[in-house]
């Protein structure tokens, strides 16, 4: 409990004239209108400056002078539009892109099973990628900066590129992360905690290294490249080995005040119950994730003899059991979707999002998002009268995560240099 004199409310002599919330003039998200131009043209990919005028809602003229600056810096250029098709007469349409060559990003994600990186230009095309496999187990952040130096330099090769002709790394990780400290709170793939992750990956790789969640990451994917890009308010549940969510309102991510929130799979499903892997009992993902499901396996179909099978076998194994009628390897997939109804059923009455993504490799296993389980989850929810939020199911590869954090890398460039007197606030 706090001491008294922490809790006490002050006089109304301390309390600020006026009402309503006190929100700081010019905060983070009024970016600055150069800025916003610039995002607009990456957003459209080729757009003329006139578009720009209409869509921003300011004066041709001002585009014009912004675009201009931005062209002298070598972050867009002008390029040829088609002409008109029916006429054909009259000088080429010019419009305005992203020069691609300028920044080049990489993003990772390390993961429990395999690593994976992108390497993308500054207009978001995919120039290369890499995937290795993971050793089992948690290991040293030496270990994990070795794993990341060598993917980085595998995924440089395979793009023709050095190092140095990158501008930033983007690096996803399950578990608890602190962003703006560069902090590895917990992770799986981590033996050490606390770990100073983004400082110790930057050192070594020579590279301003930025982190995130890595179900962020995905949410980041989704915004940048996915589903999400029109959206103002969507939520994505990723379920792989853990579980995570990462959620964007307005168009940004949310992460909370110490930026660690979101995280669904700790959520609490159960008092004292199964035992989650980041050692609390009763997690949501201690009754949905892989690991979870290869318990509830080796219990229920009596699989002891196979505890030297990897996890991804185990999970193959009892989803053809399921497949082929098992009705132990159907109830555990069942009761799987259950507690994600519940999951999934709290977030809509929680944050109301127009859409909720299901993403990650463990999606291929259909018992999941069964009618029945996404018709509990609407049984869970606020009978409002009003449907239910569109549910998608994104099955991507870990590919997908490291576009997300290529994003992130992106992000931070675009704000470093467009925002060089403010800290930087990446998405």
């Amino acid at each position: 409990m706090l001491p008294m004199e922490a809790v006490t409310k002050p006089g109304l002599a301390a309390v600020p004239k006026g009402c309503g919330p006190l929100i700081p003039p010019l905060s983070e998200n009024l970016r600055p209108m150069r800025q916003q131009v610039f995002e607009r043209v990456r957003a459209a990919g080729q757009i003329a400056r006139v578009q720009v005028a209409k869509d921003l809602g300011i004066s041709p003229a001002s585009v014009t002078a912004m675009t201009s600056e931005l062209i002298d810096a070598g972050l867009i250029e002008e390029i040829a539009a088609p002409r008109d098709s029916e006429t054909g007469r009259g000088r080429p349409a010019v419009a305005l892109g992203v020069r691609a060559e300028a920044h080049r990003v990489a993003g990772m994600k390390l993961s429990d099973r395999e690593h994976t990186a992108v390497i993308v230009d500054f207009a978001g095309k995919l120039i290369a990628n890499e995937t290795i496999p993971k050793r089992p187990g948690a290991m040293s952040l030496d270990a994990l900066i070795d794993a990341s130096e060598d993917l980085l330099n595998r995924v440089c090769a395979k793009a023709g590129l050095s190092r140095q002709d990158l501008s930033a790394v983007g690096l996803g990780v399950p578990g608890f992360v602190d962003r703006r400290g560069g902090i590895v709170l917990w992770s799986p793939v981590l033996a050490q905690r606390p770990v100073s992750l983004a400082a110790a990956a930057s050192a070594r790789l020579g590279l301003p290294v930025h982190i995130d969640n890595d179900a962020n990451m995905v949410t980041l994917a989704e915004l940048w490249f996915g589903a999400g890009r029109k959206l103002s308010d969507f939520a994505v549940v990723t379920i792989e080995h853990g579980v995570g969510m990462g959620l964007v309102l307005n168009h940004r991510i949310y992460r909370g005040a110490q930026g660690l929130g979101m995280e669904l799979g700790h959520t609490k499903v159960q008092l004292d119950g199964a035992l989650c892997r980041c050692g609390q009992r009763g997690c949501l993902e201690a009754y949905i994730a892989d690991y979870a499901l290869a318990r509830e396996a080796t219990t229920a179909l009596n699989w002891t003899h196979k505890d030297s099978q990897s996890i991804a076998v185990l999970l193959e194994s009892l989803f053809d059991h399921a497949k082929a009628g098992n009705s132990a390897a159907r109830s555990i997939f069942r009761r799987a979707g259950r507690y994600l109804a519940v999951g999934l059923a709290n977030v809509v009455n929680l944050f109301d999002p127009e859409l909720i993504i299901l993403s990650g490799e463990r999606m291929r296993y259909d018992y999941l998002y069964a009618a029945d389980t996404l018709s509990e989850m609407e049984a869970l929810m606020l009978n409002t009268g009003r449907p239910a939020p569109r549910i998608e199911i994104h099955a991507w590869g870990d590919l997908l995560w490291a576009h997300g954090a290529a994003a992130l890398a992106l992000s931070a460039v675009t704000e470093g240099l467009l925002q060089p007197t403010r800290e930087i606030a990446a998405q």
